[in-house]
């Protein structure tokens, strides 16, 4: 899927989802990168409103560590930092990936820190197509866990982009959640 991809996918759900990973980091440099697959987030709270919107179309399953299930009726209880991957059947290819965000109070909730919540537009921004992503430094700050080629290449691309604001809030989120990172000394 791309961005345009998703945005039909998702038309017509209505709670708050935001496309996070790869393509919030091409979308705001512009510099093209290959793309596995479509990652977004929604609020834990909503896994449920996502479930039903999914309807009889597609296939949510829940994704934990150390295990696997359907997100049915069956199995309704899920983690709120788990994530689900959804396709259309049993034999079909995953088409999305939907890391939950854990809200406090309806607040965006970092789930490398549950101590830091941030009202979501905080966290992100809404780019000229329309759609809402991850703003860049949010999603440097999960990629900063991260020992992958592309990672390393994001943050290449992307560190001398941000502006100082940007820049400040990665440095003291990084600050609190690990404070030996590189980029908890960013200037």
């Amino acid at each position: 899927m791309t961005p345009n991809d998703i945005g039909e996918f998702m038309a017509g759900f209505d709670r708050p989802w935001w496309i996070i990973g790869g393509w919030s980091i091409e979308v705001y440099t512009g510099v093209r990168r290959d793309h596995e697959d479509m990652d977004i987030s929604i609020l834990s709270s909503d896994a449920e409103a996502f479930r039903r919107f999914l309807g009889d179309r597609w296939t949510p399953w829940n994704v934990d560590e150390g295990w696997f299930r359907p997100y049915d009726d069956r199995f309704r209880e899920i983690r709120p930092d788990s994530q689900l991957w959804v396709r259309r059947d049993a034999r079909s290819r995953w088409v999305l990936d939907v890391p939950l965000t854990p809200d406090t109070d309806g607040r965006w909730t970092n789930k490398r820190n549950r101590s830091h919540t941030e009202d979501l537009d905080d966290v992100t921004w809404v780019a000229p197509d329309g759609l809402r992503y991850a703003r860049p430094e949010v999603t440097l700050m999960f990629k900063a866990a991260q020992v992958r080629e592309k990672d390393r290449r994001d943050a290449e691309v992307l560190l001398p982009l941000l502006d100082d604001r940007a820049r400040t809030w990665l440095r003291d989120t990084m600050r609190r959640i690990d404070p030996d990172h590189p980029w908890a000394a960013l200037p």
